[in-house]
C-alpha cells in the first residue's frame, strides 16, 4: 500500500485535551491499517502557543517524534524542551502535555499503541 501526501484525513482539534489553540492532526494510518494494535498514527502540527492539554494514558502508550519546531513537554510534571529528532514516551499510567514554544510551528509524529 502507498498513501500519497495530500490524501490524509486532517482533523482540526480546538483546545485538544483542554489545551490552547488548534492542533491539526493528519491521520497517516487508521487503527484498522495497524491491525487495531493502536489508535493513532498521525502527524500533528501546533502553531506557536498551541498545546495539547495535560492528560493520563491508561492501557496504552504514546510516543512523540519531533520533526520541526520547539516544544515544552511535561512528563509527569517535569518540564523538558524538545527539538527536532527528540522522542518523548508516555507509558500506561503516566501523564503528559505538550506546547509549541518556538518561532515556527511544532510538527511531530504521534503514535498511540495499546497495551
Amino acid at each position: 500500500m502507498v498513501k500519497r501526501a495530500g490524501s490524509y484525513e486532517i482533523l482540526h482539534n480546538e483546545r485538544m485535551r483542554g489545551g490552547d489553540g488548534v492542533v491539526d492532526v493528519e491521520i497517516l494510518l487508521t487503527p484498522a491499517e495497524i491491525y487495531d494494535k493502536g489508535r493513532l498514527f498521525a502527524k500533528m502540527t501546533l502553531m506557536t502557543g498551541s498545546s495539547i492539554g495535560h492528560h493520563v494514558h491508561e492501557g496504552e502508550m504514546e510516543a512523540f517524534y519531533i520533526i520541526g519546531g520547539k516544544a515544552e513537554f511535561s512528563d509527569n510534571g517535569e518540564l523538558f524542551t524538545l527539538l527536532p529528532g527528540d522522542v518523548a514516551l508516555t507509558t500506561s499510567g503516566e501523564e503528559h502535555s505538550i506546547r509549541s514554544i518556538g518561532d515556527t510551528p511544532l510538527e511531530l509524529i504521534a503514535t498511540i499503541i495499546l497495551k
